[in-house]
Parts: C-alpha cells; structure tokens; sequence
C-alpha cells in the first residue's frame, strides 16, 4: 500500500483488482500476426468510443503522436505546435529528429492557437519557405492546466486548416477528461480532426498503452510505422485486458477527479505562499504558481515529509493531478498539509 498521497501526474495509479483479472485471464495471440483477439477487442471499442473507423494499440502517447506527424505531415514541412504542448516539449523532438518535420511554435490562449493565426501560416508561400501540412492540438492541455477546448474553437481551427489543405491531429492524451467536463459523447469532441491519440494511463488507471484513431487506410500505415519504431508486440493481449477495463469502468469516473482538483483548488487559493485561480481548473490538473517562486523546493519538501508528493510544471509551479487512487481523504490530507506550512 502506498504511504503517500501521490499526486505528482494521473500516471502513477496501479492497476485495480478487476485490471489485474482480466490481465491474468486474457486470450492472447501475437499482435504483429494480428492474431491477439483481446487487443482486436480493444482497438474496435476505442474506434467506436471516438466515432473513427479504426484504431490501433501503441505503447505509449509519444509513439502514436509521432506516428501521426510521419504520416500526415512531409519530410521538409512544418507542423504547427503550440508553444507548450506536450508533441513540442516532451517528445524528445522526435517530430524533427526522425521524421525530418520542423515545429511552426505559435503561443496560445490556456494552450490553444488563435484560428486566424492559424489561417495565416497555413497559407500557401513561396517556394522558398516550407509549407505548412499538419496542424496538432492538444485536449485538454497539460501545461496550461488541463484546459479544455471549447468545440467553438475547436471547429474554427480545424475549419482554418482544412481551407489549405493541411491535415489535424489531435494529442488527446486526456481527450476523455474534455469529454466529461464538456458533457458531450467523445465522439463529438474529437470530430473533424483527422486521427486523434489518447492514453489509457493517464486517468483512465491502465498500466501502459494509448490508441491512435484514424481511418482504415491511417490505421492500416500506422501498423506499419508502428512496427518500423519498434513497437510491434506480440501477447500484448496481457496489456490490452487492462485498457478494455479502464474503458469500461474508468471514464464516467472522471468526474470525480474533476470535482476533487476543484476543491483541492479552492483550498489552495487561500494558502499564502501559493497563487491560483480556481475558476481556471477545468478537469483534474491545479497548478499553483509559488511566491516567491525560489521557494518552489522548500513546498515540495515540505509536502513530501508529510506524505503528499506534488510535481512541477516548470520554475515556480506546483502541480497537483488528481487521478482514481487519491480519494476525498487523500484530498483533505494534502489540504492540511499544505495548509500547515508556516514561512
């Protein structure tokens, strides 16, 4: 059992009990045959919850965003990113590195670029200048606080791209946390964009993997792109048992987290030292900014002698993530806590 309340990131979890059955009892095949019944299971039910035609299994967020860029985007081109986003500063440049695509860095409003900016870079330049193919946004947004996408916004980005022809990718790591906190099927929230990758481990309590969604002929290339990264698995039907259960049972649940990171919010407010407003906390990231921000360390010690782990999101922020194992009591203790920090 875990002595701390953990909540540096919504990847920390550990499998629940039901995860851990269906683990132990899945049928498996080999994945690169496409012969594992349970990930074929799984890749349909992902397919269907975001209204693609297919989807297929990944190791991890980072690969599938990559596996978009390669195949969306042309060696040589620019894929517009936001100045924080997650594909930009947390994939170790994989973007440029391997698939030879250079970042357009634009900076956005809570994580998201202004559509008419976007309309402007898509414009077709002179020969000279490379041209912009893909468009990548990310739902909710991690470093600017899990913030959503309004489906306004959404649909005017999207719109601004498609008039130049340049294709959208969503990094929906966390699109089901904007899917709960919009109330709207999942389906809606990720419509119009051309594939979208989302995580089962972030939230969602699975020990490892993330499904890219897209059509048949995407998914078909995604395979192949896949295997060429490395990441064909063979009786991963161990892993895809667990991502089935945190679909069933993990996304309504969601609102908990929500409601949880908003009270854990209002009580952060009122602690002197630590700057935050709650009205900004829309799903279940609370970034507080530290004041003076030099102290950020002497918070984070004093959080992790008394049992609470909370993470950072850069100089002079604290991060708290709440996720399915820190429950109401978890929150009251890192509440009193934080709250018992003096100078």
């Amino acid at each position: 059992m875990n002595a701390f309340v953990d909540l540096r990131s919504d990847t920390v979890t550990r499998p629940s009990p039901a995860m851990r059955r269906a683990m132990a009892e899945a049928e498996v095949g080999d994945d690169v045959y496409g012969e594992d019944p349970t990930v074929a299971s799984l890749q349909e039910e992902a397919a269907v919850l975001l209204g693609f035609p297919a989807s297929v299994f990944v190791p991890s967020g980072t690969m599938g965003n990559l596996i978009a860029v390669l195949l969306h985007a042309r060696r040589g081109s620019e894929a517009i990113v936001e100045a924080n986003s997650h594909v930009y500063n947390s994939e170790l440049a994989g973007m440029s590195a391997i698939g030879g695509v250079i970042p357009r860095v634009v900076r956005g409003d809570r994580g998201f670029p202004d559509a008419d900016e976007v309309e402007v870079l898509c414009r077709e330049k002179p020969y000279n200048y490379a041209p912009v193919t893909l468009l990548v946004l990310e739902n909710t947004h991690n470093h600017a606080g899990g913030t959503v996408l309004a489906m306004s916004e959404k649909d005017a980005l999207i719109a601004a791209a498609r008039r130049h022809g340049v294709r959208v990718h969503l990094d929906g790591a966390r699109v089901l946390n904007a899917a709960v906190a919009l109330s709207r099927p999942a389906a809606e929230v990720v419509s119009g964009f051309d594939s979208c990758c989302f995580c089962l481990s972030k939230g969602l309590g699975a020990p490892a993997g993330s499904l890219l969604c897209g059509s048949e002929a995407f998914v078909a290339e995604a395979r192949v792109a896949r295997k060429r990264l490395g990441g064909g698995m063979r009786q991963v039907g161990v892993l895809a048992a667990a991502g089935r259960v945190a679909l069933r049972d993990n996304v309504s649940r969601l609102a908990d987290d929500h409601a949880r990171a908003r009270r854990l919010a209002v009580a952060v407010a009122g602690i002197p030292g630590l700057r935050l407003d709650p009205a900004g906390v829309e799903t279940n990231m609370v970034i507080a900014e530290v004041d003076p921000p030099e102290a950020l360390p002497a918070w984070l010690a004093h959080l992790e002698a008394d049992g609470v782990r909370a993470g950072t999101m850069g100089p002079g922020r604290l991060r708290f993530a709440t996720h399915l194992d820190v429950d109401d009591a978890g929150i009251d203790r890192a509440i009193a806590v934080l709250s018992s920090r003096r100078g």
